[in-house]
């Protein structure tokens, strides 16, 4: 059993945040397709945004084009160079950093998305709490993670092992999955009030039967918003 997860994947991902299709990152893809939308939705026009644990840029280069002010940052500085060489605007704004100790004054930003980030740290709450302090007072807090139930035990960690390729080890551990209630009293802690929470789960489709039998997947994976939380959910917290 690992002690410890696995984030040194990332460094070593390169051009294969957008092109593999052989490895757990196809999902993070499909996963994007969903969110994005979502949290461009909830955001006021020309907001400043603040993306923790950014990687390779999905969502600040597609909240960039939407004419968002952005700023991402992540401890993998080759995932930061593969964000800035897609980022079609050359408009976001990345750092090397630590989400522990963010290196921006408070009030600084509209809106904070940690997104497939608390679930990689051993202590969230310290994430959580850093966000809220550079929230502008009545600002978004944007968060997707990974209940901490046996349902996201079976789906999002022995699933993913047993039908999608090159998994890294310990990508995921299932101890640092996160109840909803947990979440919550992080939120409210630093003064966040969660007003949304929605699951995000598998399309059942052809490409779902297609990565079953065959370990591949194909673009066509899709995820969708749901009303059960019992595997991975996403939610919004506005900062009182």
């Amino acid at each position: 059993m690992s002690t410890s997860i696995n984030n040194a994947f990332y460094d070593e991902l390169h051009h294969e945040w957008y092109v593999a299709k052989d490895h757990p990152i196809v999902l993070l893809r499909a996963e994007n397709r969903v969110r994005n939308p979502w949290i461009l939705s909830q955001l006021k026009e020309k907001s400043t945004v603040l993306d923790i644990g950014c990687g390779g840029g999905f969502l600040t280069n597609k909240l960039a084009k939407a004419g968002h002010q952005v700023t991402g940052v992540d401890l993998s500085f080759p995932s930061l160079e593969i964000a800035k060489k897609q980022d079609a605007t050359a408009s976001v704004a990345y750092y090397e950093a630590d989400a522990y100790s963010l290196p921006f004054e408070e009030n600084e930003f509209d809106a904070v998305c940690a997104m497939d980030l608390l679930e990689h740290v051993k202590e969230p709450w310290r994430v959580i709490e850093e966000a809220a302090r550079v929230l502008r007072p009545g600002g978004l807090f944007f968060f997707h993670t990974f209940n901490r139930t046996a349902l996201s035990y079976i789906v999002a960690i022995k699933g993913v092992e047993w039908f999608v390729r090159n998994v890294p080890q310990a990508m995921h551990l299932h101890r640092y999955f996160i109840k909803p209630k947990e979440l919550n009293r992080y939120c409210s802690e630093v003064g966040l009030v969660v007003k949304q929470l929605r699951g995000l789960n598998p399309v059942i489709n052809r490409a779902l039967f297609k990565l079953v039998f065959t370990r591949h997947l194909s673009d066509d994976f899709a995820f969708k918003f749901s009303k059960s939380l019992a595997c991975g959910y996403v939610g919004m917290a506005i900062n009182n």
